[in-house]
């Protein structure tokens, strides 16, 4: 019995060794654990910023009926009813305005008719930039003239130094009236200046067989109210 005793002693001093040494491993596992587990909660996921559309220049629009002056008014379009123009209203004012003026001179019998318009364009991210809308936009009111299959001798010409881009659209329509038919001279001037897209219409005609105007005084009165409405963007 005694020989045992030392064995006895080892066995029992390792077996309470033993617990120590278990435990305590599982002490360092466990916090070395929570520490990495806090810092990956603490990075969190990665997340990218998400896209802002691009600026615009223009952000707001003037009354179209203001664009063009009382004078051009004048000279465009005699006796115009009313002077001050017809508002082509719309519920979102930032975004289109438009405005019509007409007359007839019942002396010489000549019929004027003279419209501006004005279409605004955000940015954004899933469509794009103001800019490329307002040209697109542009490209189809141009379009709409060579697709109508009732105007006549139409001819396009670009013009410089108005807006970024513009484009004069001449050409002849006749409407009718019940049983009885009038020819009219048309132009259309389609300006792109940033955002923003200016339309202006000015079409004539000589009633009760009067002669009608000539192309290239239409012309030239679409453009100088062309000019004006360009003029009356503010950024």
């Amino acid at each position: 019995m005694p020989r045992n005793t030392p064995h006895l002693a080892i066995r029992a001093l390792t077996g309470a060794v033993l617990p120590v040494l278990l435990v305590a491993g599982c002490s360092f596992g466990s916090g070395s654990g929570t520490k990495d587990s806090d810092s990956a909660s603490d990075a969190g996921p990665s997340k990218e910023a998400a896209p802002s559309p691009e600026p615009v220049k223009f952000s707001t629009l003037p009354d179209a009926c203001e664009t063009v002056s009382k004078d051009t008014v004048k000279k465009t379009v005699p006796k115009a009813k009313p002077a001050s123009g017809k508002s082509l209203g719309s519920k979102d004012a930032d975004a289109y305005s438009g405005c019509l003026w007409s007359g007839v001179d019942l002396s010489t019998f000549e019929y004027r008719e003279l419209s501006v318009s004005l279409r605004r364009y955000d940015s954004d991210v899933a469509i794009g930039s103001g800019d490329k809308r307002a040209t697109e936009y542009a490209q189809d009111k141009i379009a709409a003239i060579s697709g109508n299959k009732e105007a006549k001798s139409v001819k396009d010409a670009k013009l410089s130094g108005v807006g970024d881009t513009a484009t004069a659209i001449s050409y002849d329509i006749t409407k009718k009236d019940g049983k009885k038919s009038q020819d009219y001279r048309e132009q259309r001037i389609v300006v792109r200046t940033a955002n923003v897209v200016v339309t202006v219409d000015y079409s004539g005609a000589g009633l009760e067989d009067a002669k009608t105007p000539s192309a290239a005084d239409i012309r030239k009165g679409a453009e100088k109210a062309a000019k004006e409405a360009v003029a009356s963007l503010r950024a």
